[in-house]
Formats: C-alpha cells, structure tokens, sequence
C-alpha cells in the first residue's frame, strides 16, 4: 500500500496531453489550447468614442454653447471630420471623428436650440480632459498580438475572445475516449428490476455525469459478469479507449478477477493499494494504447476515486495542469470531524458561505456502501490520519466537487444568512 502522494507521481509519468485536432470554436468549451493563438486586428479597430455624447476638439468651459454639426453612430465608417469650434453628437462604439480630443458625456450636457439637424446648439455643464471617454485603438490587441498561450482553459470568455477575432477553430489537444465497465454477477442496469441478492448499477450514470463535468463523453460497456472469459472479452473492448474505468472486482477476493485480466491483456499495474478510505483498493494499469483505473466496487470507493484520480488525469491528458488534492482550498468546520487511523479519511461534506468563509459540514457515511451520504457531498473533506477529532470552528481541508452558488447557496444550512 503506497501514499495517496505516491500513487499520483507513479501515474503522472503516464498523462500527457494527448494529441492536437482541430475544434470548431462553439464545441472547444473546456477544452485547452494546444498552440497559441494571436489577434487578426486591431481591438478597437479605430479611435472610438467610450459614452454618448459630443465629441470636441479643446475643453469647452462650463456654460459654453457650441453648434451641433453633425451626428456619427456605432457602426459608421470613420471619415467624419469636426470643424474647429463645432461638436458633434456620438454615440457609444462610433468612431471619434477627426479633429476630436475628447467626448463630453451627454449628463453633462443640455442640447439647446432645434434638434432637426438645422440650428442645434449643445451647453456644456462642465469640461472634460483631453482624450477622456476616447477607447483607442489597439489598446487592447494590435493584430499579430498573442491572444492566448498554449495551455490556455478555453472558458465562455476565452471562446468570445476567439469570436471577436474571427477564428472559427481552434488547435485543441484531443479529447480523451472513456470507456466504463462494471462487473460483477449481482449487478444489473438501472432501469431492471433487481431480483433477491442483486443491486442496481449506479456507478454507470455517476461516470458519465463526472465524466461530463470535466467537459468529456463516456461510451459504456455494460455489465461484466465475474466469469474470467466474459470477462476478458469486455476489457479488450475496453483497451480501445484512452482511458477504461472498471468498477468492482479489485479487491483480493475469489471472484475478484480485474487483476488477472489486466495482466492476461499484458498491462502494466501502476499501483493497486492507496492508503485512503474509502477506494483502498484502487488499481491504475497502463498498456500501449492508454490508462485502465479498477476503482473499488462500493460506491463511496468509486466516486472518492474518480475525484482523487480520475479526474484530475483525464484535466491532464486534456493539456490542463492538474494534480492530486490539486485545487483544496481552506473552510470552517460547523459540526465536529471525526478522527481517522490509519489512513487519509475523504468525507462527503455540504459547503455554504458565511461571513466570507467556507463553511462545512461534513456529511459522515455509515461506510463506503453509502451511496446516500456521497451523493449528498458538494465537496470532500480531507481527515490526515492520526490527529484527534476536529471540533466545530477548526479549519479543514477540501476539494470542490460542485458550484456551490447553485448547490450550497440554495439550502444555507448551518450558515444560515451566508452570501
């Protein structure tokens, strides 16, 4: 049995980012960059004017009337030119016409006279610096600027970016394939009736949806029965993915058959012990083609595995930089935790806010067949083996597992009036 730490750095040999492919900017959404991108002009494009108002040459004095000699909007080609002692009336986006130093927002205004063009004058309230209200050109990006690095999380606003630019694809580096299996005889699909001694598969569907959560497609094998042939035959079906999640049938038990499988297929075990609970008994293999992770049958084990392990590889193999416990953050206990022994201890917890802190109440299984209470977690909370129980306002470990503005926010529980 080897340190969480330990099984991380054997695995991170293994994960680097898979090749680039093209991507169409609407589908590249989580995904990262594998080469840069620059800017195709210059943003802005012209000298434009930052309010509506009346672009001036000069600082009017307060009360100064000036006559109104035309109006230039947003999406006007620039070519208009401001007489000397002329204003003209602008709009938020047009561009500055040439002449103009300055725009003089419109609260700080008073249009007097006609306003059908013939005869109107504008009073001016007060000044404005010269080049106030002015966005200039290129002060963003000049065309041929870097817009984004290699390595760059292609988030909502990075893809508007890429729009405002015109690029209508990206360089990604390519998703990784997933296939999930789920063994043994006692397990049956969702949707059946289980008969006495069997259960429901829920590890299928909990796969898929984190899988999604990391912006990936996962294609399902069914259920592997404990039979070594049956058995065999899934996983080489498997082998052609980047990436196969097994669950069940790592343990060390008769009918424990995963191991022997992988190393019939002639993958190469990583690791098959963690000194963690739940997920103890979690195996990473590789072969030529990609990485095979045999998470432990009960719930807990899957789930507490995935978010230690899986995912974080799978951010890898994407081009993003991840880790082990990579991304824990700091909180507040509001209800004591429990010691562990042992080893590290990863508890389902419900997150909220309050008073600028992370509040957490940790959420304590029966054991790792409590599906029940690691559904209920929007985080997991660490408990180092050794120390004592923690009580209520010590400071804690954890990793998010969801948005708590949607999921903790809602029901503020302990943190009763939290932002």
């Amino acid at each position: 049995m080897i340190s969480p730490e330990e099984a991380w750095e054997r695995l991170l040999p293994h994960l680097r980012p898979l090749p680039p492919t093209p991507r169409p900017r609407r589908r590249a959404r989580g995904q990262v960059l594998a080469a840069p991108v620059a800017a195709t002009l210059d943003l802005p494009a012209a000298d434009v004017s930052a309010m509506d108002g009346y672009a001036v040459d000069g600082e009017p004095a307060a009360g100064e009337e000036r006559k109104v000699v035309g109006r230039v909007a947003a999406g006007d080609p620039p070519g208009a030119r401001l007489p000397p002692g002329g204003a003209i009336r602008i709009m938020t986006g047009a561009p500055l016409p040439a002449g103009a130093d300055r725009v003089v927002p419109l609260e700080a205004t008073a249009a007097t006279g006609p306003t059908d063009g013939r005869g109107e004058r504008v009073r001016f309230r007060e000044g404005v610096a010269a080049g106030a209200h002015v966005r200039r050109r290129g002060e963003i990006h000049r065309a041929g600027d870097a817009l984004l690095a290699a390595g760059a999380l292609l988030t909502p606003g990075a893809l508007a970016l890429l729009a405002a630019h015109g690029h209508r694809e990206v360089l990604v580096h390519r998703p990784p394939r997933i296939a999930i299996l789920t063994t043994g005889d006692e397990v049956v699909p969702p949707d059946s009736e289980p008969r006495p001694g069997q259960l429901r598969d829920s590890h299928t569907d909990f796969l898929l949806a984190a899988g999604r959560s990391v912006g990936l497609e996962a294609t399902s094998l069914g259920i592997a029965p404990d039979d070594e042939e049956g058995l065999l035959r899934l996983v080489h079906e498997g082998l052609g993915s980047d990436v196969l999640l097994l669950t069940g049938g790592v343990s060390a038990g008769e009918l424990d058959l995963v191991e022997g499988a992988l190393a019939r297929l002639g993958c190469e075990v990583l690791f098959d012990a963690v000194a963690i609970q739940p997920g103890k008994p979690l195996v990473a293999a590789r072969h030529p083609g990609g990485l095979i992770f045999g998470l432990p049958g009960n719930p807990a084990s899957v789930m507490v595995a995935f978010w230690l392990f899986v995912r974080p590889a799978l951010r890898r193999l994407l081009g993003a930089s991840d880790g082990f416990w990579a991304g824990a953050l700091r909180g507040r206990l509001a209800a004591p935790l429990p010691p562990a022994k042992a080893r590290d201890r990863f508890l389902p917890a419900e997150v909220a806010f309050a008073e600028e802190e992370l509040v957490v109440t940790p959420v304590l299984p029966v054991g790792s067949h409590d599906l029940a209470a690691y559904a209920r977690g929007t985080a997991l909370v660490r408990v180092r083996a050794g120390p004592p129980t923690a009580p209520p306002g010590a400071a804690c470990e954890l990793l998010p597992l969801a948005d708590w503005r949607g999921e903790a926010g809602a029901r503020p529980g302990p943190a009763a009036g939290g932002r």
